[in-house]
């Protein structure tokens, strides 16, 4: 027969083995969202027909850190009106290019260049899209991430396109 303390040692290892392995899970899933990818699920019709609404994506992270991101790429970024709230838009200029814009119902047009460590970002969907021509360029540290792989739905399944019109 077993004594009352060793069940209690056997037990409280039992118990540390498995909050060690809950923590070291943990911080493999903390770091892989933080540094390397993330689920994203979309809403709103600012990337029509690219993306829409409850689409999943997956965005990688990487492109960023190491400053691999160009124009026709579809980014992850906080909104600069709202930190809170992240926007997904495609980037049209990156710092120092000149950038022609249309303001509403392509009345208005004028260039503008992207400053230093700064992005512009726009919708896919003009015409409905809250992006750079309503808050001027975004500042580069803001972007999360690149998004690279469509996940759902699964008719449409597979790597994003570099442009609407391909």
């Amino acid at each position: 027969m077993r004594s009352g303390p060793a069940m209690l040692r056997r037990f409280f290892r039992r118990v540390l083995g498995l909050a060690g392995f809950t923590i070291q899970y943990g911080c493999i899933v903390h770091c892989t969202f933080e540094y390397l990818g993330e689920i994203v699920m979309c809403s709103g019709p600012s990337m029509e027909p690219t993306i829409r609404t409850y689409d999943v994506i997956i965005c990688e992270k990487l492109s960023r850190q190491f400053y691999r991101i160009d124009k026709g790429d579809i980014i992850i970024a906080k909104n600069p009106n709202d930190p809170k709230m992240s926007i997904c838009k495609r980037l049209i200029g990156l710092e120092g290019d000149k950038v022609c814009t249309s303001g509403l119902h392509d009345l208005f047009r004028s260039h503008i260049y992207v400053p230093k460590g700064h992005v512009w970002l726009e919708g896919d969907n003009l015409h409905n899209s809250t992006d750079s021509r309503n808050y001027g360029p975004v500042p580069y540290a803001l972007i999360r991430g690149r998004a690279c792989f469509k996940i759902w739905p699964l008719h449409e399944f597979g790597v994003l396109r570099e442009s609407p019109n391909d």
